[in-house]
């Protein structure tokens, strides 16, 4: 059975002492006893002073980007090594935000994925569709032509160490999110899809994440699907208390 995986993805947000803060809260308020398997993704700055915080409890700790090369001439940019020494556990890549402000593209995210799982982190490797794209009903074509990139060249083995997460554009930071059947509907989708490039048993061991709008009111619904293994959450993930509700989803 899929261990369900919740993923606070903090973005440009938090002082060191406001990251340490939330890290402490939520480490208090999980405690040992949950189900799911919790990740926070602080600002660059702030990862070894949150990595310190979290330490010795079930949090893991996560990175929100990189670049695909060890080292090098590459002013301003962070390696999978250098995260890994910084102790994080996974890396978000692919992000719409990355995407569409900084054009990052298939075959760029597909090197860093490379580049992350091959240092022996864990890949958060993000898709999704716009809102025309959906209108347009391009969305599985979207979708598709992202995963075969972003895949290409990723072995079957390679595949325990990547996580996908399908956060369609329209709804992140808009405060919509997809409904609970449209979002089990691209799962199902992506599992099938996983199933065609690799095998069933790749297939049903990939963790798939539901991220855009995750809150306290739907979470439980969203994460009751039967394809959707976790979330990523975006500002929900900025307080303890709208985190933890989610967190706790199968307990609400």
């Amino acid at each position: 059975m899929r261990r369900p995986l919740i993923a606070g993805n903090w973005k440009l947000h938090k002082t060191l002492s406001e990251s340490v803060q939330l890290a402490e809260e939520i480490k208090a308020g999980i405690g040992r006893d949950h189900e799911a398997e919790v990740v926070v993704a602080p600002v660059f700055t702030a990862l070894t002073t949150v990595g310190a915080a979290i330490r010795g409890s079930a949090i893991a700790l996560a990175a929100q980007n990189c670049y695909p090369e060890a080292q090098g001439a590459f002013t301003g940019e962070v390696s999978p090594l250098l995260l890994k020494d910084a102790g994080c556990r996974y890396v978000i890549l692919g992000h719409s935000e990355r995407r569409r402000l900084f054009n990052e593209s298939d075959s760029f995210i597909n090197a860093k994925i490379k580049a992350v799982t091959g240092a022996g982190l864990i890949a958060i490797f993000c898709i999704g569709e716009t809102l025309e794209e959906r209108l347009e009903e391009k969305t599985f074509d979207v979708l598709s032509r992202q995963v075969r990139g972003g895949l290409q060249g990723i072995g079957t083995d390679t595949m325990a160490r990547l996580v996908i997460a399908y956060e369609p554009v329209w709804a992140i930071g808009t405060g919509k999110n997809a409904t609970a059947g449209q979002a089990q509907e691209v799962h199902g989708f992506l599992r099938d899809l996983i199933a065609s490039l690799y095998d069933a048993k790749t297939s049903e061991a990939l963790r798939i994440l539901y991220g855009g709008s995750v809150k306290p009111d739907n979470a439980a619904e969203l994460l009751s699907q039967k394809d959707i293994d976790g979330a990523l959450v975006g500002g929900a993930s900025l307080k303890a208390s709208d985190f933890l509700p989610i967190v706790r989803f199968r307990q609400t």
